[in-house]
Order: structure tokens, then C-alpha cells, then sequence
């Protein structure tokens, strides 16, 4: 499997794993898992079909570790990102004392009245660093990278979550929370 089969293969993931699941005919439970066996049916019936092997490989290749398998290796999940609903169980963190977010220079001035808001999905994603952010940011056009003190956010009640890949997730970012980071990004 080479890399652009990877990123083609690791797309449809998102896509069945995240946002429609329905569209192979998957069942995720609560937390978003999906027995690997029904996974890899689905995809085959549906004419994108990929092994057991090549799945392990994506999942380990996988620049952003968007996946992950349970324990015993038999069910797999996207670890967020979801526009579907699920509860992915995991524990409230005491987040460090700033995180980023990416997103493109033309969104600045609805976020500075509105803040952030996970728009379809289900919380807002941040980045424990600015080079992962500004990242994020690029793929949305030319970037923008904010600071969100998350310290103050969690010390005024704001619940803080962070996935196995080590993004954090809150329900929002009121804009009082927010600062620009990248000076690059002020227009």
C-alpha cells in the first residue's frame, strides 16, 4: 500500500467513522466503535474493500493517529471529529495553561464576536502547540493561529477533554478566552 493509498483509504475512515456511518451500512455503538470484521464486509460489499493488514497499516501510518483499535484489536473508532452522535468516554483533564486552534484568516472576525463553536461537530479542537495549529489552519486557506488561555477557561468552569492523540476538546471558546497568536495572521 503506498502512501497516497493510505491517505485514500484513511479519508473514507474519517468519512464512515466520523460523519456517515450509514453510508456501508455501519452500526457504531454510544462511544463510536465498530467491530473491525463489520467494518472491513461493509467496505468490501460496497466496492472499497481493503485487508485487515492494510487497515493496521493506516491506523499506524496515519499522521494525525485519527484511529485507534480497543484493547483486544477487534473494534476500531475515530478518536473525535465526529458530526455524529457519540460519547466517547473520555475523562475531564486539567488542561495546561494555553492551546491553539487553526483556522483560516477570513473566519477572524466572526470568531472575535462569536468565539469558537464546534459548528457540526461535536466540541471545538485544540492543539497543544502553534506549529499543529497553524497546521490545521492551513487546510482551511491562509492561517490564522489563536491562543486560547485554557487555564482561565477551566478555572471558570469550562470542561476540558484530550483524545489518545493528545487533542484537546471543550464544548467552546467564548471570545474573551481568545488572543492571535501568529502575527502573521492580523490583518
Amino acid at each position: 500500500m503506498n502512501d497516497r493509498d493510505v491517505v485514500k483509504v484513511s479519508k473514507r475512515l474519517s468519512n464512515w467513522l466520523r460523519h456517515h456511518p450509514e453510508a456501508i451500512g455501519l452500526d457504531l455503538d454510544a462511544a463510536g466503535w465498530v467491530p473491525v470484521a463489520a467494518l472491513l464486509r461493509q467496505a468490501a460489499a460496497h466496492g472499497k474493500g481493503f485487508t485487515r493488514a492494510q487497515l493496521d497499516l493506516v491506523v499506524e501510518r496515519n499522521n494525525k493517529r485519527r484511529f485507534e483499535f480497543d484493547a483486544s484489536g477487534t473494534r476500531i473508532r475515530a478518536r473525535q471529529g465526529h458530526s455524529v452522535p457519540v460519547d466517547l468516554g473520555y475523562a475531564p483533564a486539567a488542561p495546561p495553561g494555553r492551546l491553539y486552534h487553526g483556522t483560516a484568516r477570513s473566519n477572524l472576525p466572526l470568531i472575535r464576536s462569536q468565539g469558537l463553536l464546534p459548528m457540526r461537530r461535536h466540541a471545538v479542537h485544540l492543539s497543544a502547540d502553534p506549529d499543529t495549529a497553524r497546521t490545521v489552519g492551513t487546510r482551511h486557506g491562509s492561517p490564522a493561529v489563536l491562543a486560547v488561555a485554557a487555564a482561565d477557561m477551566h478555572r471558570d468552569g469550562h470542561e476540558f477533554f484530550v483524545t489518545g492523540n493528545g487533542v484537546w476538546l471543550v464544548a467552546e471558546v467564548p471570545p474573551r478566552y481568545l488572543g492571535v497568536a501568529d502575527s502573521t495572521a492580523v490583518s
